[in-house]
């Protein structure tokens, strides 16, 4: 049985021979690993695939012993269980779908919310659920509890926010903290907010980008997981610059919803170690 071990904890020597000293008295054999200092903070990380038969809570407790104050954190190597909230844009959910249905991202998609029905026919293709919520005459709370009565009791590891066009409530996101990632269309922390490509075409710039992060109550400005810019030019209006965008977009929610599924991800204050 594989496992995946993360560890984050105050940097001091011979942290990776107390680490390696607890996995071999325990007859575990270390496939794969990664280790990061940060040396202005004095924070090391510790990423491992590791194999063997594991009791993880008495495994926890013996490198508890070996790193007093650590975060110990370990993942039975499965197949991540995704929900995914759209609205209209097809572009973004259309590419998991189909990443998925072709085996590229190995996940199980538990069901897809909209608040538009523009998507449903689309969904249903590949036999996964769907879930038209409309929001039309509530309150943002009051549309967030009928999503949260679908989506609670089915224990997601990620939601992914494939275009879901409105603004999570601090009372949905404080249920799945670090859990819930969105995909950004622009190279943040620039052009927030809306319509960011005709903010970026009145500016003039020479590149646009995509950004995926996790949601936190901040608008746009939660950890960042991955990012990629492609160029432009001044011969192309905003519209053009959008179509561009769009590809970037849905290459790089793929590759942070790659990151994410294969536990690579530290969330280290409002940034991220991506080991």
């Amino acid at each position: 049985m594989k496992y995946t071990l993360l560890i984050d904890c105050n940097d001091k020597k011979g942290l990776v021979y107390k680490i390696s000293k607890v996995l071999y008295e325990n007859d575990f054999n270390i496939e794969t690993q990664q280790e990061f200092v940060d040396k202005e903070n004095n924070k090391f990380f510790f990423r491992a695939v590791i194999s063997g038969e594991v009791d993880k809570d008495k495994l926890k407790q013996e490198l508890l012993k070996e790193i007093p104050c650590g975060n110990i954190r370990i993942f039975k190597k499965r197949k991540k269980r995704l929900f995914l909230m759209a609205t209209k844009e097809a572009h973004a959910l259309g590419d998991i779908l189909i990443k998925h249905y072709s085996g590229d991202l190995d996940i199980e998609i538990l069901g897809v919310i909209a608040n538009r029905e523009n998507l449903k026919d689309l969904v249903e293709k590949f036999n996964i659920p769907f879930y038209f919520i409309p929001a039309e005459g509530k309150t943002r709370i009051e549309h967030e509890n009928e999503m949260l009565k679908i989506i609670e009791p089915l224990n997601p590891d990620f939601i992914i926010l494939a275009k879901f066009m409105r603004i999570l409530t601090p009372n949905f996101v404080e249920k799945f903290p670090n859990k819930i990632i969105n995909i950004h269309h622009s190279f943040l922390p620039a052009f927030i907010g809306a319509n960011p490509y005709k903010q970026a075409y009145d500016r003039g710039v020479k590149i646009i980008g995509a950004t995926a992060h996790f949601v936190n109550n901040n608008l746009d400005d939660g950890p960042i997981i991955e990012q990629d810019v492609i160029r432009v030019n001044h011969e192309m209006n905003w519209e053009e610059m959008r179509e561009k965008g769009r590809d970037i977009e849905k290459i790089v929610l793929g590759r942070a919803i790659k990151l994410a599924i294969e536990d690579r991800i530290f969330v280290y204050g409002n940034k991220t170690i991506i080991l």
